[in-house]
């Protein structure tokens, strides 16, 4: 077994963000089905935060290897 390279890496953490947003969109949807609005919009937040990370660190990953 070979030492892990930067782009696995990236895609690694890539990975674990894409399914946090998940799991931080359905905290906003069960919130939501438990008329707890305010939660939801904070969830929903957090959720939306994490795909722009998830986005830059895909433009930063693209970079790094080209």
């Amino acid at each position: 077994m070979g030492a892990p390279t930067e782009g696995e890496t990236y895609a690694k953490i890539i990975e674990y963000l894409r399914k946090l947003q998940e799991e931080t969109a359905m905290m906003a949807h069960l919130n939501k089905a438990n008329d707890k609005t305010e939660q939801a919009l904070s969830w929903l937040a957090v959720s939306e935060n994490i795909r722009k990370m998830q986005h830059s660190l895909t433009q930063l990953a693209m970079g790094r290897m080209q």
